[in-house]
């Protein structure tokens, strides 16, 4: 008889809730992306945390409908981005609360982890790093950009801060240059698509980099002044949009491998679904002799799938490991 466990992560514009059985297979995975008004860059946490409560019943329903949920072992909710000290979102706290509400009356065990730990393990799964000790994750995504190195224990991750931007995220930058372009946010999808069509634009690229860590606001400016400049044809401001984010990730990369003597990265977190970066990095790393790992373009975006396997995995993680960044 198959066993199962659910996952529930609700982040800032995801609802999802994920079952896996104990080997890892993946049973359901249901996500609802929350609206946000036309014109606007982003939403204001109670109206996210007021549309995760309407989205989860309708969720529940459709577990019930698929599983016999007295089949459930482990129940898990992400219930904060990062596990960092003050590490807090409300929207995390509908998954928690109803995760937790579900484990008492189904009695089985309850587990919480970090969103982040969520996108590490829906890239992991079914791959080598299951069994690597020790590899790099950069997660890039609309609220986080960083690099880390994770020691992948047996009972929990132990994971260390040590490179990404020292200002706004790869996520945001992408949305504010296409809401400047006139498209609707979240921008990134749209974006991969009329990219397509692009071509880089002939101009210097002020890449701003130290070591391990970047700028990513002095790209904003670029970008706008282009913008302005009404020079040149919207895809390809967006191709050479996503080509500097390529190049700075890629310097990145590549320095942190030779800093830590490591030749395994795990690419994570929304703008991981990005084609051209997608292709661009695994070609020019694989030149290098580095592994780069990408999960299908479906887990690469908030879900509840990973939440659902470190259930199954690894130990509850409330009172455990937290990430530190290192001074480099």
């Amino acid at each position: 008889m198959n066993k199962y466990y659910l996952g529930i992560d609700t982040s800032a514009y995801t609802t999802s809730v994920g079952i896996v059985n104990e080997e890892g297979q993946v049973i359901l995975d249901l996500r609802k992306r929350l609206k946000v008004a036309r014109n606007k860059r982003g939403l204001r946490q109670q109206e996210a945390v007021f549309q995760h409560i309407k989205n989860l019943p309708e969720m529940f329903a459709k577990v019930s409908e698929t599983i016999d949920i007295n089949d459930l072992l482990v129940i898990s909710a992400s219930t904060k981005p990062r596990n960092i000290e003050k590490s807090y979102m409300p929207v995390f706290v509908v998954g928690k609360e109803q995760a937790f509400i579900i484990s008492k009356l189904l009695n089985i065990p309850y587990k919480e982890f970090s969103h982040q730990e969520g996108h590490i393990s829906a890239g992991i799964i079914g791959t080598a790093l299951e069994r690597e000790e020790n590899f790099l994750a950069f997660h890039i995504s609309g609220g986080t950009t960083e690099l880390l190195f994770v020691d992948n224990r047996r009972e929990n991750f132990n994971i260390e801060r040590i490179g990404g931007t020292l200002d706004i995220s790869v996520g945001q930058l992408v949305d504010r240059i296409g809401v400047k372009l006139g498209l609707d946010f979240p921008c990134g999808e749209e974006m991969d698509c009329l990219s397509q069509n692009g071509s880089i634009i002939n101009k210097k690229i002020p890449l701003s980099i130290k070591d391990t860590w970047s700028n990513f606001s002095g790209y904003e400016n670029f970008f706008y002044d282009i913008i302005d400049s009404k020079k040149y044809l919207t895809e390809d401001i967006i191709k050479t949009l996503f080509y500097t984010i390529y190049l700075c990730l890629e310097k990145i990369i590549v320095n942190s491998c030779m800093s830590f003597n490591i030749r395994k990265v795990l690419l994570i977190g929304g703008v991981a679904s990005n084609i051209f970066i997608r292709k661009n990095l695994s070609e020019s790393l694989s030149k290098r002799g580095i592994d780069l790992y990408i999960p299908p373009i479906e887990y690469c975006s908030d879900n509840g799938i990973g939440t659902a396997y470190l259930g199954n995995v690894k130990n509850d993680n409330r009172w455990g490991i937290k990430i530190c960044q290192l001074n480099l």
